[in-house]
């Protein structure tokens, strides 16, 4: 395994030479440091003045604080699955976090960071299984060469494939609770110091005819590029993040707009579901107005959880993760046959 100690060395060694592909270029990326600071290293000027009198209440430098002290564990166990995912069903996805989240809140695995790319996928939410034409969306995305399948938590529909990378941090709830903020900001903030030099523009807050809205849409000038959201389960809390990084933020939206324009039609539904502006929706890539790459994010992703821990391994499910993979992806396999009508 590759191992980060906390003077920055990297170890490299197997147990089972025949499973080396299971860690991928990304942690090859990690070793290349010298030219990855030369990129990507903080700027050591002055701040301007204007950034000097820059001032926060009370609360937010609380809620940054809390949100630092999470991030900061012991260990750190990468699982890298932003290659092999898209050979996965993305129900497989959300078996994975399920058991990470049971197997972090037991306390049987240390803080796991999970990162996980898929083919064209329109992950929906509960309360997209209530619309009164739904066979008719699903047929649409069918047509549009999307699969599609329903989360087992919260939220509305978003659209995944290749330029999309899914983070999920895992932690464990130990003497106390994490308040769901607390999780919320922590991501934030993680995000933040990944594009630090782009920190001051990133902002959080509902992002008005985007998809899937809520109160932590990931943003830069109004135009959403991410979207938090949590999984709890036995101890344990996974906060997930999308991450649009290459492709057109808008065209994924429209995606989105036609579905909904095919599955609710002009009914009136007891839940509000959001009215899609494509136009409030980008990439990344978009965004900074220069290509990235899936392989750019996770160099930046493994830097920033680097200087979060003593130590930093890459992994895979234990034999005892896998036994409770079993049962995890069986009970969202049957409960997507529940409740998708095609």
């Amino acid at each position: 395994m590759f191992v980060v100690n906390g003077r920055g060395l990297v170890k490299r060694s197997f147990n089972h030479p025949e499973k080396q592909w299971l860690f991928p270029a990304a942690f090859r990326l990690l070793l290349a440091s010298d030219l990855y600071r030369k990129k990507t290293a903080i700027s050591t000027a002055k701040p301007s003045e204007k950034q000097g009198k820059l001032l926060f209440s009370t609360k937010e430098h609380h809620a940054m604080e809390e949100a630092q002290k999470l991030l900061m564990q012991k260990e750190w166990r990468v699982i890298d699955q932003s290659s092999i995912g898209l050979h996965m069903n993305a129900l497989q996805s959300f078996g994975i976090d399920d058991t990470l989240c049971a197997s972090v809140g037991g306390g049987l695995s240390p803080a796991t960071a999970r990162a996980w790319v898929h083919r064209p996928v329109v992950v929906l939410g509960i309360q997209d299984t209530k619309l009164p034409d739904l066979a008719d969306g699903l047929a649409y995305l069918q047509s549009e060469q999307y699969e599609f399948i329903v989360r087992n938590s919260g939220g509305l529909a978003v659209v995944l494939d290749e330029g999309v990378l899914n983070l999920t941090l895992v932690f464990r709830e130990a003497e106390s609770r994490i308040q769901i903020n607390r999780g919320y900001e922590a991501m934030l903030q993680f995000v933040k110091e990944m594009f630090h030099e782009h920190a001051d523009m990133i902002e959080a807050g509902e992002i008005s005819g985007s998809y899937c809205p809520g109160s932590y849409d990931v943003s830069i000038g109004g135009r959403k590029f991410a979207g938090i959201s949590q999984r709890r389960l036995k101890n344990g809390v996974a906060v997930q993040i999308y991450l649009g990084v290459t492709g057109s933020g808008g065209r994924r939206a429209e995606l989105i707009k036609n579905f909904y324009a095919r599955a609710k039609k002009n009914a009136q539904t007891k839940f509000v579901y959001p009215e899609i502006n494509p136009e409030v929706m980008a990439s990344l890539s978009e965004l900074f107005g220069k290509p990235l790459t899936i392989e750019d994010v996770m160099a930046r992703f493994l830097h920033t959880l680097k200087k979060k821990s003593g130590r930093l391994y890459a992994g895979s499910l234990t034999d005892e993760e896998q036994a409770l993979y079993e049962g995890y992806y069986r009970r969202i396999i049957e409960r997507n046959k529940k409740t998708l009508p095609i």
